[in-house]
């Protein structure tokens, strides 16, 4: 049987012709020699292994047979119209870069002057063998050999703050690059590394690298912020192994297998085993690619192993979760008895995390309950309520340890606001800045429940550092009244609050780890910057203290609900663990350079407690600009934003599910479905259920996080609505800030929600907290 390599360029074909594809590439792996597929050369064509087959009588699929060691690959190309096909066989070239030997798929056209031959590396170069006899396989295939590399520049770094920035100077010329560079040491194509080179600007460098091979206009992408010329061949691992070096001179063909499983290459090429796998890859299309495409940094965070807990950042669409995802199934295939979770901070997230996973791998070993082999997926909260639920004959020292008295039941939570009539009961010893619902929620949740202070003395007692509010004794006192109210007032009601059953649950896992064990062997976390302290006493109470105990995706610039938290004092110690992502695969430049601006004015502080900058992200795709609307009135606005969703309705080729609008509150929901059903244009409010197919939707910005759509408005950015009053939160100077961090970062997190297109509208005076508006004329 033929192996089937597919290209990402495959993987996107349109809607149309998918179907036709599945059944030709079913066929081909099952026998190429099939009189009905016709696999035929092309005469006069770059390539001689360039192969087209019949897919219809109006379609050919263009693909490359490569020989190998007895095998047959076949890498599939795509699908075109009959003439078109041909064209494309006749210039389309699958090749070895002959400096690193990454397989690669270029598109030779006839060029004015001949482009110089490389010097080759003699001990390297391919020798001519035989061809062996084929067994079928498919793959992409490259035939260059290596060339001599000379001297490196230098990899120093460049001192934040001192390189050059006059527009005089091309933007890669400001970091030293130069042709030579670029080609012998990276293998960058030298007329790609030319124009690169003269690239301006960061948008004339995307329009550059728009149709370069994929790892070299990500490379120049990075190279462009900064990273020297080592940083990327670490990235991409662009050296040979040395072990390669040393095996005997290979075929070509031999050459191009080698390449295709390189990892640069395998952010190009997938192998497809088993006709699910291609109907998964052929029906998951672009919004899918994240599936089998890896860029090399996340295929090293997902494989590589740790001495303990690891930290991986990075902003919003740098594939965090993508590594999260791939990392879980390569922990359960490791070993099949291991006990996994993927957890996070809300419950739509869990779910999407559940669905993918599922998608990934349709065998991947999921399990009901912990402490069962396989992978479980589940929010935080949910976990606590398991847990519970568990031990709930078992739980009485436990609440005591917590809350101080038993008696209260654990199963239930409390659904209102305890807080306010705590106050009105306890609080009239309070001073009138610290009669606040937040300031007094915040205090429990970061000082109380972690530190387990169940007696006035030992709150008297207590460390409250980065509070930002000062507290006497008298004033102390005076906050424990209520703390003991809203207690008294629980266990009459008999619940405990949210933030209070996983600081319970963390209490029996850890009595109870000595004797039962720890219910995980690893512990995988998306959206780390959301979680509160019981949170993470309860992660580090679920897994052992041991090499890939826990992974830790976050990202600090994301942080919507609730204050900072540092995971020192939980004993999460990641010293010389942290590692950090900063390409941008989702949002286009010109959405990403909007959302950034968007932080801008905020101090924002990561897990371990150091300054998260945001100045190196970049983008790797270039779109539209952002469309800022600034309307006098909500009617106006109204009109504006359905006549943008309209369009991008009917565009061709755009699902209407893939279209979004994310508003501040569900009120603000609820009113921009009616003004849009009032226009005529439909969209579907969502809530906590699961996008369908059909139509564009309305949610909420917190609901939108762990999303992604092709087509974002983001509704009502106006002053009043975003920021929100937040007046609860004026108890401290320190408390207004944050909560300020919070609402720039929601907007940036709705922001860059956006593939393809970003629009922003507003009526009355725009938001603050965003880049000026364009009134409409």
């Amino acid at each position: 049987m033929p192996t089937i390599v597919l290209t990402k360029v495959a993987s996107k074909l349109d809607a149309s012709v998918k179907k036709k594809a599945f059944t030709f590439l079913e066929k081909l792996s099952d026998d190429d020699t099939t009189a009905g597929l016709h696999i035929e050369p092309i005469a006069h064509s770059a390539d001689p292994r360039v192969r087209t087959g019949r897919v219809d009588q109006f379609y050919r699929a263009v693909l490359f047979k490569i020989m190998s060691g007895g095998d047959t690959t076949y890498v599939f190309h795509g699908i075109w119209a009959h003439d078109e096909a041909i064209a494309v066989a006749k210039k389309t070239v699958l090749a070895v870069n002959p400096v690193n030997g990454v397989a690669e798929i270029r598109i030779v056209e006839p060029t004015p002057q001949p482009v110089p031959e490389p010097v080759l590396r003699p001990s390297a170069q391919a020798q001519p063998t035989g061809q062996a006899q084929p067994t079928a396989q498919v793959q992409l295939a490259a035939t260059s050999s290596p060339a001599a590399v000379p001297e490196r520049v230098s990899d120093e770094r460049p001192t934040p703050g001192t390189r050059p920035v006059s527009p005089a100077v091309p933007l890669l010329q400001r970091h030293g690059l130069t042709v030579e560079a670029l080609t012998t040491q990276l293998g960058i194509d030298e007329d790609l590394a030319r124009r690169a080179l003269a690239a301006e600007d960061e948008d004339a460098l995307l329009v550059v690298v728009a149709d370069a091979v994929e790892w070299q206009g990500l490379a120049l992408i990075e190279l462009s912020a900064g990273l020297t010329i080592a940083d990327v061949e670490d990235k991409y691992q662009l050296r040979r192994p040395e072990q390669e070096l040393a095996l005997p001179a290979a075929s070509e063909d031999e050459e191009l297998v080698r390449g295709l499983q390189r990892p640069a290459a395998q952010m190009s090429f997938t192998y497809i085993e088993g006709s699910e796998e291609l109907r998964r890859v052929i029906e998951g299309g672009d919004f899918g690619a994240w599936r089998v495409f890896l860029h090399p940094e996340q295929r090293a965070y997902v494989q590589r192993s740790y001495k303990g807990a690891f930290r991986l950042s990075g902003g919003a669409g740098t594939g965090k979760t993508v590594v999260v995802l791939h990392r879980a199934r390569m922990l359960a295939a490791r070993d099949p008895q291991t006990r996994v979770l993927v957890t996070t901070f809300t419950t739509n997230l869990a779910d999407a995390m559940r669905t993918d996973l599922a998608r990934l791998d349709p065998e991947l070993p999921l399990a009901g309950r912990p402490g069962e082999p396989g992978v479980h997926v589940c929010g935080i909260d949910a976990l606590a309520g398991t847990v519970l639920r568990a031990a709930a004959a078992d739980l009485d020292e436990d609440v005591q340890a917590v809350l101080g008295a038993t008696g209260t039941q654990t199963l239930g939570r409390m659904v209102t606001n305890p807080w306010r009539e705590a106050l009105e009961a306890a609080g009239g010893e309070l001073a009138p800045a610290l009669r606040s619902e937040a300031f007094l929620a915040s205090e429990y949740a970061t000082v109380i429940l972690p530190n387990r202070i169940t007696t006035r003395e030992a709150y008297l007692r207590v460390r409250r550092p980065g509070r930002g509010v000062a507290l006497d004794r008298g004033k102390r006192s005076a906050v424990w009244d209520v703390v003991a109210a809203c207690r008294a007032q629980a266990r009459v009601r008999g619940g405990v609050d949210f933030v209070e059953a996983p600081a319970i649950a963390a209490a029996h896992l850890s009595r109870r780890a000595e004797t039962d064990g720890h219910l995980f062997d690893h512990v995988l976390i998306d959206e780390g910057q959301d979680l509160s302290p019981t949170h993470w006493q309860l992660l580090r109470a679920l897994v052992g203290d041991h090499p890939d105990d826990l992974f830790i995706a976050e990202d600090s610039h994301q942080r919507i609900y609730g204050r900072r938290v540092a995971l020192a004092p939980f004993g999460i110690r990641i010293v010389g663990r942290s590692r950090r992502l900063t390409l941008n695969y989702r949002t286009t430049a010109q959405a990403l350079d909007y959302a950034m601006r968007i932080l801008q004015g905020g101090t924002y502080l990561d897990l371990e407690e150091g300054l998260d900058v945001s100045g190196d992200y970049r983008s790797a795709r270039s779109g539209p600009p952002v469309r800022r609307i600034s309307c006098t009135s909500l009617a106006q606005e109204l009109d504006a934003a359905a006549a943008v969703v309209g369009e991008w309705t009917a565009a061709p080729g755009v699902a209407p599910e893939t279209i979004a609008v994310l508003v501040r509150d569900r009120w603000q929901r609820d009113r921009v479905a009616a003004g849009f059903a009032e226009r005529g244009v439909q969209i579907r409010a969502v809530d906590r259920e699961h996008i369908k197919p059909g139509q564009p939707v309305v949610m909420t910005m917190h609901r939108a996080k762990g999303t992604e759509f092709s087509r974002v408005l983001l509704f009502g950015i106006s002053e009043g609505s975003v920021p929100a009053a937040l007046k609860d939160q004026r108890y401290s100077e320190d408390a207004w800030e944050d909560a300020m961090l919070r609402e720039r970062s929601l907007v940036y997190v709705a922001a860059t929600r956006a593939r393809d297109e970003l629009a922003v509208t507003s009526s009355g005076r725009p938001s603050s907290l965003v880049p000026p508006t364009e009134p409409l004329p």
